[in-house]
């Protein structure tokens, strides 16, 4: 069997000593009651007895031992969720500036209308001083039309790129959020470790 290293040892430690429930103290004081049990000349009922407190104690040990790695696991596995969340917020913060974009070129076509639409009420003008007044006013109801449409389209547009600008901005929201979780967790997990390991050290 090789050498035993430093970190071995304080590894060992730490799983034993678990959540700091007193495992350490306890495996000493299983250590020493083993070697009195060994050199005690007591009856035999007594040294049973000391043997089943020895297994007791041995078995809480072990059962804390088995708990904390229980707990590792878990903090492994939230870490990989936390993980996915963190992918799966950039993804969304990629889609919504795909949005932004496709709402920005879809105000730029809505200016365009708007100028098209300028230029018809300008061209309507010129019609309206021709002669023939009947089908001057057929085109001026066509250029109605087509200038309500045109308004619609436009309300529509702002209305989408209001929605997009407020999604984006719960977005944003949800990420600060997260972050600051995720450091509370973090350094909720630095204290334990560094009283695990100044308990380790008494």
């Amino acid at each position: 069997m090789g050498a035993v290293t430093d970190d071995e040892v304080i590894r060992k430690r730490l799983l034993i000593d678990g959540d700091g429930a007193g495992d350490d103290r306890r495996i000493n004081v299983l250590l020493k009651s083993f070697i009195k049990w060994s050199n005690s000349t007591s009856t035999p009922e007594e040294g049973s007895l000391q043997y089943q407190r020895m297994i007791g104690t041995l078995t809480q040990c072990d059962f804390s031992m088995a708990k904390t790695l229980q707990v590792y696991d878990m903090n492994l596995k939230e870490m990989g969720n936390y993980e996915q969340i963190y992918r799966d917020i950039e993804t969304n913060i990629s889609t919504a500036h795909e949005k932004i974009a496709e709402c920005k070129k879809e105000i730029q076509r809505a200016k365009r209308i708007r100028k098209n639409r300028q230029e018809y009420d300008a061209l309507a003008k010129v019609i309206q001083q021709h002669p023939d007044r009947h089908e001057t006013m057929k085109q001026l109801e066509a250029l109605d039309k087509e200038l309500q449409q045109m308004s619609r389209i436009k309300d529509n547009v702002e209305d989408k790129l209001e929605l997009r600008k407020k999604q984006f901005h719960v977005l944003l929201s949800t990420i600060q959020e997260l972050q600051q979780t995720l450091e509370i967790d973090e350094k909720c997990e630095a204290d334990d470790t560094q009283e695990s390991s100044m308990e380790s050290g008494d």
